[in-house]
């Protein structure tokens, strides 16, 4: 029988602190069974991206202690930066691997987020394939009005957690937990220091707005090379590859009268999504990626 494999990517709000990226990475690497594949941090965003992998009991055992630590260490009352968050750790999403289902890891993060609710007093929604109520599905409108403005909103009829009380944890506001398909997080920094293109071209791209289906993108500011961004979450990239939306924000850009200076990849991804994009740039015809891809050719 196949050993089942689950992928855990923990966003945390925090991005300029190296001893808290230190301990929490320590702190993932003391648990068994769990290998932490990689971790990144962004200072404009003041946020990490934390990868790991393991069997479901590990992989539900890191997600606590990481949540627990992150909520000892970082004080949402004293956080500032571009990236919208709601809480010390931002989102849990758990992804299946080998073997394991999405209804597994619906189960987990289930169990995960009850926990964090009864154990550490952080309220915690459910979202994507785990959420119970259509409207939660989508991460963006569950974390809107961000940590300051989630008091008021966990005290609406239609907004009370899934697990928890109504009312935010002190210092670690509120945390998002669920199961969904691996997604790519992707930024284009545009020639320019004018936000308003940014947000404008996030606007044009993102299914919300009428642009391109699991396209979820807002505009940034990249203060320290004072920089626009458009910051990307293709949250399938089958549906929608990556070569098409950066082509779309090429087009939109020229508009303005700006240009793309560069792309980015945050956390892992997976191959296909950048094979794809070989493929459509070089042309290639009757590409096997199965088969040709030396690594898949070789894995059988």
């Amino acid at each position: 029988m196949m050993k089942k494999l689950i992928e855990c990517i923990p966003n945390f709000s925090e991005g300029r602190s190296a001893d808290t990226l230190r301990r929490l990475a320590g702190e993932a690497e003391k648990i068994p069974g769990v290998t932490l594949l990689d971790y990144c941090a962004d200072e404009s965003h003041n946020r990490s991206v934390f990868t790991l992998v393991g069997g479901p009991e590990g992989i539900s055992e890191a997600a606590f202690r990481l949540c627990k630590l992150a909520s000892e260490k970082i004080d949402m009352n004293h956080h500032a930066g571009e990236h919208p968050r709601m809480g010390a750790t931002d989102v849990i999403p758990f992804v299946p691997l080998g073997g394991a289902s999405i209804e597994e890891c619906v189960e987990i993060s289930r169990q995960v987020a009850q926990k964090i609710a009864a154990e550490l007093k952080i309220p915690c929604f459910l979202y994507e394939e785990s959420a119970q109520a259509e409207e939660r599905r989508n991460l963006a409108a569950i974390r809107k009005g961000q940590f300051e403005g989630m008091p008021e909103k966990l005290l609406l009829p239609q907004w009370a957690p899934d697990f928890g009380e109504r009312a935010i944890h002190p210092t670690a506001g509120v945390t998002a937990v669920g199961a969904r398909k691996p997604l790519v997080a992707f930024n284009v920094n545009l020639d320019t220091s004018d936000i308003n293109i940014a947000n404008a071209i996030a606007k044009a791209i993102r299914a919300s707005s009428g642009g391109y289906r699991c396209c979820k993108a807002i505009g940034v500011m990249l203060a320290e090379r004072n920089v626009a961004q458009v910051s990307i979450n293709m949250t399938d990239y089958e549906t929608t590859p990556l070569y098409r939306v950066f082509e779309a924000i090429r087009f939109e850009a020229k508009r303005w009268g700006v240009s793309i200076t560069g792309s980015e990849i945050i956390g892992l991804t997976p191959s296909k999504a950048l094979i794809d994009c070989a493929s459509y740039y070089l042309k290639l015809e009757g590409f096997d990626y199965g088969r040709q891809a030396l690594e898949n050719h070789l894995l059988g």
